[in-house]
């Protein structure tokens, strides 16, 4: 009918305000009006205990990284440089960081948008990143050690170290933050030249430039980011050589020189009792980092273990005891570096062996007997248990606190499952699986399922059963050859 001037139109029919929509979406599409994109989400690889670390999509292969410092109460300039390779098709990606600023992100040597989500850095790439392809990313950023928290940098008296265990890395600089995502490490720092820097790894050179020097280290093999090491301080750096020529490169604070070189002469007659029980040492050097500083711990950062000062010059400590801990940390080269844990509910094969091999360099060197530890650890099984879960599925750490997974359950808890498996399958079984899973695995990740796989290989026994009890079951097994051994009672 004809339109009457005054009168409303009539409505279109429904199917075509719908073309009409259709039609003006596709044209703000072709004249580049996209939707706003999605808002930028944490994201991790899923891990039981901490699931937002670790990046989905892709692998590092090699970070290197330069910092330079200008004192312990002030951010360090810093760049990473990622090498990685996509697992998946990219549009954007996560890497874990916090506790820095953020100035610019290259992918590729194109500048790439970049936003923060909780202690996530999201990167979306100028050209999207094809799966099987190998990509760079350049982030230029600070690194800031003051404040408090669960790790990353550490001050000293003099400077910094770091202690990155468990989930600290991403404190430090961007990457990805879980041990299961292993990378080679090189390492660039500026410092004032009255200071000296040291690193993961060998020399790869220093030059002086007027009042600052710069450093490099690199890493002869492969290392998760919790195990990242950079000292700087004035330190007295002690060199000797260890079994087959292996390099030794003790550090200590400079004023403590003399009074610490009689535990740092103990290195060399350390890794030859290691060696004896488990074959060659895993890497291209070793060492003791001893910091003055106040960490409550000490940490097994590859190549170069972290150290108290106060653990060397404290009384209250028996020499026996500090030397058997310089073997815990030690013993750690081979269980939990060189072999890391895929998951952090593997993390007993980490703790449970140095604790084992701690606990057996003082019964050889100092008569401490370790039965009598593992009966001890035995009575105390059940509490431990309760308290922290079973060593193959220990509990989530405590809010705030991500340190707290390391409860006793891991160490003596965990050590009294080798001592068990030695038991049921005997001495001899048990060095060759030993000596078997730190070859075998080297430079990789392993879980504690493979581990029992390979227990029942070497052994001959189907040791599922047995382990399965030992390992994720809320009340401990009888002990194998102690059947009068009883775990205590709760106090009421």
């Amino acid at each position: 009918m004809p339109h009457t001037p005054g009168a409303r139109p009539p409505k279109p029919r429904r199917s075509l305000r719908r073309r009409a929509a259709l039609t003006a979406a596709v044209a703000a599409l072709l004249i580049g009006a996209a939707a706003p994109p999605p808002s930028p989400t944490a994201r991790g690889i899923g891990d039981r205990l901490f699931p937002e670390l670790g990046n989905p999509g892709f692998d590092i292969a090699a970070y290197d990284i330069s910092f330079v410092y200008h004192g312990n109460d002030k951010p360090l300039d810093a760049v990473t440089v990622i090498e990685a390779e996509a697992t998946a098709d990219l549009d954007s990606f996560n890497l874990d960081f916090t506790h820095g600023t953020v100035g610019s992100v290259e992918v590729n040597g194109l500048q790439a948008d970049f936003a923060t989500a909780k202690e996530d850095l999201v990167v979306t790439p100028r050209v999207a990143l094809p799966r099987g392809g190998g990509f760079t990313v350049t982030v230029r950023h600070t690194s800031d050690p003051r404040g408090s928290g669960d790790g990353g940098w550490v001050r000293t008296g003099d400077g910094l170290v770091m202690a990155n265990q468990a989930d600290a890395g991403h404190r430090v600089f961007p990457g990805s933050d879980h041990p299961s995502d292993k990378a080679r490490f090189t390492f660039h720092v500026t410092a004032p030249k009255d200071l000296t820097v040291v690193a993961n790894g060998l020399s790869a050179g220093r030059r002086a430039r007027g009042a600052v020097t710069s450093w490099s280290y690199r890493t002869g093999h492969p290392m998760a980011t919790e195990l990242a090491q950079v000292s700087i301080g004035r330190s007295a750096v002690l060199t000797r050589t260890g079994p087959h020529g292996l390099p030794i490169r003790d550090v200590v604070p400079a004023a403590d020189r003399q009074q610490l070189q009689k535990w740092t002469a103990r290195t060399p007659g350390h890794l030859a009792w290691m060696e004896k029980k488990v074959g060659r040492y895993p890497f291209e050097n070793y060492g003791v980092l001893i910091a003055d500083a106040s960490t409550g711990f000490e940490l097994e950062t590859q190549t170069l273990s972290l150290f108290e000062r106060g653990l060397f010059t404290n009384a209250a400590f028996p020499s026996w005891y500090v030397d058997a801990v310089m073997v815990h940390e030690l013993a750690h080269q081979w269980f939990g570096n060189s072999v890391s844990p895929r998951t952090w509910s593997d993390l007993w094969l980490n703790e449970g062996h140095a604790t084992w091999y701690e606990a057996l360099y003082a019964q050889e060197k100092s008569d401490k007997p370790l039965v009598d530890r593992m009966r001890l650890a035995y009575e105390q099984s059940d509490a431990w248990r309760a308290d922290g879960g079973p060593p193959a599925a220990i509990k989530a750490p405590v809010p705030g606190k991500k340190i707290s997974i390391f409860r006793p359950v891991v160490y003596d808890g965990s050590a009294l499952v080798l001592y068990a498996l030695r038991q049921k399958i005997g001495a001899p079984a048990f060095d060759r699986l030993e000596r078997a899973w730190v070859a075998g695995h080297r430079d990789t990740t392993a879980t504690t399922a493979d581990f029992v796989a390979l227990a029942s290989k070497i052994s001959g026994q189907d040791l599922k059963p047995f382990l399965h009890a030992w390992l994720y079951e809320a009340k401990t097994p009888p002990m194998p050859g102690h059947p009068t051994w009883k775990t205590a009672k709760k106090p009421e």
